[in-house]
């Protein structure tokens, strides 16, 4: 919704959405990869780098998941090979990355994975006083999705 909609309806916006993008791979060896092939994308499209995220919220389908996204975004060989791209994405920095638990520890409830990852960035953006946050998630089949938000100058802690 528009920020003047939810402004005459009385709430108070958190983020703005700045970029978004689907990705699709070969599910027989890319399965639950989409993280690592969305995040490129999305920050190039928003015009940013991994230095210029303050908040990382990632799915976490699998602990050997999470691992296997994090060792393909930091191999330039990867990169070359599956993704079309001369280098690597780069791993983040860690200690911005699900700080409030990840799906594992909190849980991930069908339908409702993508709308608890967005207020765990939307709040922490605010608390941490960040800027920017990424979201990102795989998907059934071998897709994956990636977000580019932004704190809105007004938000609130809840």
């Amino acid at each position: 919704m528009t920020e003047e909609k939810a402004k005459q309806l009385g709430l108070k916006p958190k983020l703005y959405l700045r970029d978004f993008t689907y990705v699709a791979q070969d599910p027989i060896d890319q399965l639950l990869l989409g993280p690592t092939y969305a995040t490129p994308k999305v920050l190039e499209k928003a015009g940013l780098s991994v230095k210029d995220i303050d908040v990382w919220e990632v799915h976490e389908a699998f602990a050997g998941q999470i691992l296997a996204n994090l060792k393909a975004m930091d191999s330039d060989w990867f990169a070359q090979k599956y993704m079309n791209r001369q280098s690597k994405v780069g791993i983040p920095d860690l200690s911005k990355w699900n700080n409030w638990g990840g799906s594992l520890s909190i849980g991930h409830p069908f339908a409702a994975t993508g709308v608890r990852l967005t207020v765990h960035t939307a709040n922490r953006l605010v608390r941490e006083d960040g800027q920017f946050g990424l979201i990102a998630a795989c998907a059934a089949g071998g897709q994956g999705v990636g977000m580019i938000v932004e704190r809105h100058p007004d938000a609130t802690a809840l």
